[in-house]
């Protein structure tokens, strides 16, 4: 039992050692096998990181080149971009040598021109000199002549000479003033009985008196610049955005040597507004070019369009006057944009409106149709730089186009006297018209000078002699003069008052007429002991 219990543990020593055996060496093999996997992967990884490392490599390249070439083609606009300034810089300043060379040619004539008058100005002189030296010596003989004359007719007569010029004056005055007092009357007299024609010529003479201050006063309007550079920018590469304005707008741009400013040229006011405004938006959005021009002067077209219709309905409703055709309030909100004399004819319409509504009250006539007179009266100044023809004759037709009746369009018709007047309320508006534009402060003259006109008219009637007092009233649009009886008679006045108003049309300016009234009174006065 010893035997084989030795035996068996023999062969379970000898098992184990083999399994052990065994075991050492699958550890060992797969030692070996995982060594081979892991030096495969790492060679594979090592492969793969060869290869991205290319790849990385390849790519930075290929950044680099992107970047090489962005940067050149940066740096070519770059160049552009300034070779561009530098060219219109230049082209500036050949500009203004160009302007500078202008000038100087023209001041270069001028200096000839002005030497030349001046030489023939110096012949004149001493031309002027011998002809003065000629004429002292025939002056001379003659008052020479003259004076052996009067001797022999002081001897005749038996007066000096000064007693003999005293006593013809004297007569002569005295046949003069009655004489000349005779024929004003009778000439007053026959004014007075074509005082309807006089009265005519009167108004058709201060119509074409007004239109050209009116064409040198409401013509232009200036828009201010932040700085001068901006006139550079306004007028564009070339000139560009100024033509394109130009074009758009239908003004004038006036570009000079005024510091920060601009003048717009244009008869039409509704253009002129359009200009005004669109060259203000461009100015402070900053981007001015020919596609952005044409945008903002379509909005500032829209808003002037939608200032106009606002303007139209005010005016209709501050005269209570609701029913006027649509595209007459539109017409009549235009005149926002017009003026006369320095008066808004817009403000002009609606305050004749309103005076002719107030004394068609007081005489008991029609107050509606007196109302859209004196609001349709001046309607033809809207469209008178688009239509040919009066504003009166323009008013008509565009009266009677919107269906205004035939006593509103009589209204507008006879305003200026144009044609006999056949109704009170056509009378009416040309009285509302003529104290809306003649009161004080309703065109252009300040307070301070329309009390230097006053002032002035009265040191004119006090200047003459045997005047004791004068008074302006009625706003100046009259004067009355007291005189002194014991020194001017019925007749001298009539001459006084003559020499009085023929010195207003010659010293003074003033709108519309002066009556100069002349008064002489004579008072008796005794006392009762």
């Amino acid at each position: 039992m010893s035997s084989f219990s030795m035996l068996c543990n023999a062969a379970v020593t000898a098992g184990v050692v083999s399994g052990i055996i065994a075991l050492l060496i699958g550890a060992i093999v797969g030692a070996i096998i995982y060594k081979l996997v892991i030096n495969k992967k790492l060679d594979k990884s090592k492969t793969n990181a060869v290869k991205i490392i290319e790849e990385a490599y390849a790519e930075a390249k290929s950044i680099k080149k992107e970047s090489l070439l962005e940067a050149k083609e940066e740096a070519q606009k770059i160049r552009d971009q300034a070779n561009d300034e530098v060219k219109e810089r230049r082209n500036e300043i050949v500009k203004q040598e160009e302007r500078l060379n202008q000038r100087e040619e023209y001041i270069t004539k001028k200096e000839t021109s002005l030497d030349t008058k001046s030489e023939q100005l110096e012949n004149e002189k001493n031309q002027l000199e011998i002809n003065k030296q000629q004429l002292n010596e025939k002056i001379k003989e003659q008052e020479e002549v003259k004076e052996q004359m009067l001797q022999k007719l002081e001897t005749i007569s038996g007066l000096t000479k000064k007693e003999a010029k005293e006593i013809l004056l004297e007569n002569v005055t005295e046949e003069a003033k009655k004489d000349a007092g005779i024929i004003i009357k009778q000439i007053e007299d026959e004014a007075r009985e074509n005082a309807d024609k006089i009265a005519r010529d009167i108004v058709v003479t201060a119509i074409q008196k007004c239109a050209t201050d009116l064409t040198s006063e409401s013509t232009v309007t200036t828009v201010a610049l932040p700085n001068d550079d901006m006139k550079g920018r306004i007028i564009g590469r070339e000139g560009r955005n100024i033509r394109s304005i130009e074009s758009v707008t239908g003004v004038e741009l006036i570009v000079d040597d005024t510091p920060e400013s601009i003048t717009i040229s244009s008869f039409d006011p509704i253009r002129r507004e359009i200009a005004r405004l669109s060259l203000e938006k461009l100015i402070i959005d900053g981007r001015i070019h020919p596609a952005r021009i044409e945008e903002v002067v379509q909005k500032a077209t829209k808003e002037v369009e939608k200032t106009i219709k606002e303007a139209g309905d005010e005016a209709c409703a501050d005269v209570g006057i609701y029913n006027l055709n649509p595209e007459l309030v539109k017409i009549l909100g235009r005149l926002k944009f017009r003026t006369s004399f320095g008066q808004n004819c817009l403000k002009h319409s609606i305050e004749t409106s309103i005076i002719a509504g107030l004394l068609a009250t007081e005489l008991g006539v029609n107050v509606n149709v007196a109302k859209r007179g004196g609001l349709l009266h001046d309607i033809g100044k809207a469209l008178d730089h688009e239509i040919e023809g009066t504003h009166v004759s323009i008013g008509v037709d565009l009266a009677k186009k919107y269906k205004e009746s035939e006593a509103v369009i009589h209204c507008i018709e006879a305003h200026h006297g144009d044609v006999p007047f056949h109704s009170v309320e056509a009378v009416i508006v040309q009285v509302a018209d003529a104290i809306s534009s003649s009161r004080p402060g309703a065109r252009r003259e300040s307070f301070e000078n329309y009390i230097k006109r006053l002032e002035q008219l009265e040191n004119i009637c006090n200047d003459f002699k045997g005047v004791e007092k004068s008074y302006a009233i009625q706003a100046g649009r009259e004067v009355r003069i007291m005189v002194k009886p014991d020194q001017i008679s019925d007749s001298e006045s009539i001459v006084l008052a003559k020499d009085i108003a023929k010195r207003i049309e010659n010293e003074m300016q003033y709108p519309g007429q002066i009556k100069v009234v002349v008064i002489r009174e004579n008072r008796v006065t005794e006392t009762a002991k």
